[in-house]
């Protein structure tokens, strides 16, 4: 190899993607995170809130389970949903407070942690008894589509987009609260005269959303990195 098949030394180094979160409450969000990064302790660490976040969406998982038998476990799972935001929201305020960003092992392993949190909640919804596991299992499943279709666009677009139109993954975490207060009343809606289980009306909603959603930026981003790279 000759010395002008080199890479330059900013060819080779990493660039973050871009952020983009355009949801309802990305301003206050933003605001509240920074403001708590500023004043946590100095023993607390951006790894230590990726593993808060994960744990709590897995006991939230183990709590929905055991709503089976006793649905006062739902509100010990809104409790793990807020500490959830609080480990997955902060890990990357703090890193970026303190100036210790480790962009792409930041990004790997938050993600990668979403994931498992993500399928452990909606496995132990999907034995909860509040909705069929087919409902959990499409929501599981639009969810690795939608998921797999960011982490591309981020990759070849250089861009990480971190909600969709006014909904992101706080205004999930605040939809999903709403319901579990619903579900301590009862686990039925009535839609047009028939009785359904709540969540199997909200999981199929939103697995039909989520559905739609990854169909619609794939054929935005499909023409977009087309337009950049027309073929001959």
């Amino acid at each position: 190899m000759n010395a002008s098949t080199i890479p330059a030394p900013d060819a080779m180094r990493f660039r973050p993607a871009r952020r983009i979160n355009r949801s309802l409450t990305a301003s206050i969000e933003k605001r509240v995170l920074r403001w708590m990064a500023e004043r946590a302790p100095g023993w607390v660490t951006s790894d230590q809130l990726t593993l808060l976040g994960l744990g709590a969406q897995i006991a939230g998982g183990l709590f929905y389970a055991l709503a089976r038998f006793d649905r006062r476990a739902l509100l010990l799972v809104i409790v793990c949903i807020a500490l959830n935001w609080a480990g997955d929201s902060l890990d990357g305020t703090l890193a970026r407070v303190r100036r210790q960003q480790r962009p792409r092992y930041g990004f790997y392993v938050d993600h990668m942690v979403d994931i498992f949190g993500s399928v452990a909640l909606m496995g132990g919804l999907g034995c909860s008894g509040l909705l069929h596991w087919q409902t959990a299992i499409a929501m599981m499943v639009a969810f690795l589509l939608l998921s797999s279709e960011s982490y591309l666009a981020t990759y070849t677009l250089s861009s990480f987009e971190m909600s969709q139109g006014l909904f992101g993954p706080t205004e999930i975490r605040i939809l999903l609260i709403i319901g579990n207060l619903a579900l301590l009343r009862s686990p039925y809606s009535t839609v047009f005269g028939h009785r359904m289980l709540l969540f199997d009306l909200g999981g199929s909603i939103a697995a039909f959303c989520m559905m739609v959603l990854a169909i619609a930026v794939t054929v935005r981003h499909t023409a977009e990195l087309y337009r950049q790279e027309p073929l001959p």
